[in-house]
């Protein structure tokens, strides 16, 4: 398993309106707790029986093999989607311990910078600069304000540069670009890469509605 992988699943499945289903509910738990490490064994010199010797999510706190055993932005902004999507009665202490640790680790840089953790390079990926559709494991600035918007931080200042980061984006028509595009490795292609894309400029719009409301 991976943050990036089981924030997407289940904030997929929140989407399509599972989040009665016992099966997602238990899966979100153990989605939680592998934020927090709460039942969890983390500990590399021990048995083969440690939950992180055996999956791409190395720790708590969003660790990830793939990036070095170090926290992974783009796996917390995904886990962060999906539990911004659970009804805010029926969280469990977990889920609200988790949404506290997406927080505080996504606002420990300024969103609009994405100066998270970047081990194999100088400086953090372009990719989060580069907003396109469908999103997958790689995230944007975009989906990072949407993930934080959704952990109630509407309005939020400290969102501030990565709303004004978005608003330079827009063309003279109102539009954004399809500057990140998976054509050519999905079963159908989507509009054409470099040009103004309605599915972005849908993106960009329920951002900014949902900051400012």
């Amino acid at each position: 398993c991976a943050n990036c992988l089981q924030g997407n699943a289940c904030a997929a499945l929140l989407d399509l309106g599972y989040g009665d289903d016992e099966r997602l509910q238990r899966a979100v738990d153990w989605m939680a707790r592998s934020v927090t490490g709460d039942g969890f064994s983390y500990d590399r010199k021990s048995s083969p029986g440690s939950f992180y010797l055996r999956s791409g999510i190395s720790g708590p706190g969003f660790l990830c093999s793939a990036n070095d055993h170090q926290p992974c932005a783009w796996g917390a902004v995904k886990i962060a989607l999906a539990l911004g999507k659970t009804e805010k009665m029926n969280r469990s202490p977990a889920v609200e311990k988790a949404i506290q640790s997406c927080r505080e680790f996504l606002l420990s840089a300024d969103p609009a910078e994405a100066n998270y953790p970047h081990p194999y390079a100088k400086k953090p990926s372009q990719s989060w600069f580069r907003f396109g559709f469908p999103v997958f494991y790689v995230t944007d600035v975009l989906q990072n304000i949407e993930a934080l918007i959704g952990l109630g931080l509407s309005g939020n200042l400290r969102l501030e540069n990565a709303i004004d980061l978005l608003e330079s984006k827009r063309d003279d028509n109102g539009r954004w670009k399809m500057t990140y595009s998976y054509n050519g490795k999905m079963w159908a292609d989507i509009e054409e890469k470099g040009k103004a894309s309605k599915w972005v400029t849908y993106r960009a719009l329920k951002v900014l509605r949902d900051y400012y409301q």
